[in-house]
């Protein structure tokens, strides 16, 4: 019998035997803060949300032109996740070696000052550079998804992801809110601001403070209570050394040498990050393609709801004001919240990650077709009952579509080559899905955009988001049973 060795697709998770195993409990002296840290990353894009459309339209960059509104919505969205594609992999990767703490309180500093920047710019100029500074330092999209697994293991891991919709669910509730209800408040509450020269001046400063404060406290939570998660860290002056010398740490002779070596010593090749090329397996590459196809999908989508509730009926949608849409962007995420925490758990042990993704990308077909629906609907009937329970349906539709981020989170643990290189793993895929991130919303945006020009086909910009759904159910079918496979088989 031929002796098993351990290389560079060395389990990551326990052995078959050991997943038997009682499921572990959740350390919560370190987990509540990880949820801490997931509210601040969810409230900056959900504030913005609301009042984003009217801001472009009060800066004068369109001109007065109603069809411009969704294209440079877009161009704000995508250029934070320009940044970050070309950042966060090297965040991540970072993250391997001198630990998640450091990146984080870099992150929460640039979300902090890129929101107070973003409340003070009154060009377009101003708020696509304030945005990009902070997709640029923020890397804390992959280095949480890295710090979950390394407080979790595969027992205990979907039960964490079933609280991970928590802050989220407050995100979306406190987001809309506060960028609904706070934007222009000297029109919107004469009595209380109305003498505030300062808000006449920055009519959005005041709800992007909000996000930037909380992000501060963040920062003294982290600074203060969170103990580093990562047990193989290295002193950055090593790094930077290495760096100069033109030896980079992601390729350093003994990692490589390791990582290539088939030593049956699988303690020591856990121990170590691994050289980027080593990473690049088939596992990794298929969860890429998977993420990658289903981000964009729900980035188009997400880009395009509140342009379509606010844009006049007549051009085909709802023409909603911002604090209604922002009402239906709470509800509608705390709905979401609420069914993941109570439910996800349970799918996942009753059907496989892969069912419930599945599931969530074929539900965008329902979810698209439903955007022209409302709108006839709205043409015929106004704003009646009929559009707002088909408004209900859609965005109950999404509550699927949400719940792929998880059990793609559990198919990335599988497909890391060991423990010591999940930054850089999550690294490699947040680049992919930060393509997806840039390419979504802008070019959704400016099809919508095209599509209600006229002599344009109105419905355009839906057989655009079909064409993606089809692609991320292709791209799904490729994912095995179950997580475990991946182990069963390295």
């Amino acid at each position: 019998m031929i002796t098993r060795q351990d290389d560079e697709e060395t389990p990551l998770l326990q052995r078959p035997e050991q997943r038997m195993a009682r499921p572990s409990p959740l350390p919560w002296d370190q987990f509540w803060i990880v949820l801490f840290l997931q509210f601040s990353d969810s409230l900056v894009p959900q504030t913005l949300a609301p009042f984003t459309p009217q801001l472009i339209r009060d800066i004068g960059v369109t001109n007065g032109n109603e069809s411009q509104v969704g294209h440079y919505v877009g161009i704000l969205q995508s250029s934070y996740y320009m940044a970050q594609a070309l950042t966060i992999l090297h965040w991540s990767q970072l993250s391997d070696h001198i630990g998640r703490k450091p990146l984080m309180l870099t992150a929460l500093l640039a979300i902090s000052v890129s929101m107070f920047s973003f409340g003070l710019s009154r060009t377009f100029v101003g708020l696509v550079v304030s945005r990009a500074f902070c997709g640029a330092f923020n890397g804390s999209n992959g280095v949480i998804k890295s710090m979950v697994m390394d407080i979790t293991d595969m027992t205990n891991l979907p039960k964490a992801y079933g609280y991970m919709p928590l802050p989220w669910m407050l995100g979306t509730l406190v987001g809309p809110l506060v960028g609904g209800s706070l934007s222009r408040p000297v029109d919107r509450f004469p009595d209380i601001f109305g003498q505030s020269k300062l808000l006449r001046i920055y009519p959005y400063l005041l709800p992007c403070t909000v996000p930037a404060i909380f992000a501060l406290v963040a920062w003294l939570v982290t600074y203060s209570r969170f103990k580093e998660s990562v047990s193989t860290r290295e002193p950055l002056w090593e790094l930077l050394k290495g760096w100069v010398l033109r030896r980079p740490y992601a390729n350093s002779p003994s990692n490589s040498a390791l990582a290539m070596s088939g030593v049956a010593n699988s303690e020591a090749v856990l121990s170590k990050p691994l050289p980027l090329r080593a990473l690049l397996t088939p596992k990794v590459l298929t969860v890429t393609a998977s993420y990658a196809t289903m981000a964009l999908l729900y980035m188009a989508f997400s880009s395009i709801l509140p342009i379509f509730y606010s844009t006049p009926i007549e051009l085909g949608g709802l023409s909603l004001d911002p604090p209604h849409i922002g009402a239906i962007l709470a509800l509608s995420g705390v709905a979401h919240g609420v069914f993941q925490l109570l439910f996800y758990a349970r799918l996942h042990d009753r059907f496989g990650a892969r069912a419930v993704h599945i599931s969530g990308v074929v539900s965008g077909v329902p979810i698209i077709i439903l955007f022209p629906v409302i709108n006839v609907l709205a043409r015929v009937h106004g704003l009646g009952l009929v559009v707002w329970l088909s408004v209900g349906v859609q965005l109950s539709l999404v509550t699927s579509l949400v719940m792929c981020y998880p059990c793609l989170t559990s198919f990335i643990r599988a497909a890391a080559p060991n423990r010591a290189s999940l930054g850089a793993t999550n690294g490699i895929i947040q680049v992919v899905v930060a393509g997806s991130r840039i390419t979504g919303p802008a070019s959704a945006a400016s099809v919508f955009s095209y599509s209600m020009q006229e002599g344009h086909d109105a419905w355009l910009v839906y057989y655009f988001l079909l064409a993606i759904a089809f692609l991320a159910v292709g791209a799904s079918l490729f994912l095995p049973h179950d997580p475990s496979e991946w182990e069963d088989h390295q």
